[in-house]
Order: structure tokens, then sequence, then C-alpha cells
């Protein structure tokens, strides 16, 4: 029994050894897919637009207040009291349409960056499957070390697999 043991913790190092492990960089594979190219373009496009869209809007907010300021003593103060309040007004719909505008932003740039990285979480899982992986780790996720030679690249694998070069 004593000798049963002893084999089976000799050969449990072996075993460990013979087991795969991969890292990969999912950076460089999702700045390599044409679908991250089209959403950057998308979302850089969408931001130009809300960008104009709210200097439209400032602008429009310096002329009535440069218009007011100029005709301020002339104006009764009824008046003056409206148009202060429609400045106050315009000027509170412009911070509010910049965060609408982030929180579309944010929205839409993680819908986008979803779909895209679900697409390369299946290709590493095919990859790890098809290669009898044990990990498959990110090699920008926090770990501080990853040996080369206990731990195989297989990030042209993942890129070959969804069809990049």
């Amino acid at each position: 029994m004593k000798k049963l043991l002893f084999m089976i913790l000799m050969l449990t190092p072996i075993a460990v050894m013979a087991q795969k492990f991969g890292h990969v960089n999912t950076q460089d594979i999702i700045q390599a897919m044409p679908e991250y190219t089209k959403a950057k373009n998308e979302i850089d496009a969408l931001q130009k637009q809300y960008e104009a869209d709210l200097k439209s809007m400032q602008d429009e907010l310096q002329k009535k207040s440069q218009d007011y300021e100029a005709n301020e003593k002339t104006l009764p103060d009824n008046i003056k009291q409206r148009r202060q309040q429609e400045l106050q007004e315009m000027y509170q719909k412009i911070q509010q349409s910049y965060q609408d505008n982030q929180q579309a932003l944010a929205k839409a740039s993680q819908e986008k960056m979803s779909a895209i990285t679900a697409k390369v979480v299946d290709a590493i899982k095919q990859v790890g499957d098809a290669g009898g992986y044990v990990y498959i780790m990110e090699l920008n996720g926090g770990i501080p070390y990853i040996s080369n030679t206990l731990s195989t690249d297989v990030t042209a694998q993942v890129k070959t697999k969804l069809g990049l070069k």
C-alpha cells in the first residue's frame, strides 16, 4: 500500500506538468477586427454629432446672453426677469443634453463592444477546447508574470479562428 501511495505521489508532478496553459492578448485581437474599426467609427461619428449639437446650443445661448447684456439697461424689470429665466433654462438644457449625450455614447459603446468581446471569448474557448488547454489567461489582465516556456501564446490561433491576419 505504501508503494502504491508513493507511486501516486511521484506521478502527480508529471501529471501537472502535462497540463497545457495558454495566454492571449485580446486587445491586439479586438483592434485587428473589422467590427471594432466599424464600431469605433460609428461611435466617433455619434460623438461628433453630439458635439456639434452642443456647440450650436452654446452658440445660441451666448448670442442671447450678449443680446441681453447689451439691452439690459433699457428693458423693464419684468422682461429682464423673463430673459434671465430663459437664459437659465437654456443653460440647464445644455447641461442636461451633455449628460444625456455622455450616457448615450457610453451605452452605444458598451453595446457594440459587448458583441465583439463575446465573439473573441467564443473563439478563445474554441481554441482552448481544440488545443486541450487547462487555462488561457489574458496577457493584459494584471497577471504579473506569465512564463513563455510553460504557457503558449494562442493569440495567433484565436486570430486565425476569427479569420484575421
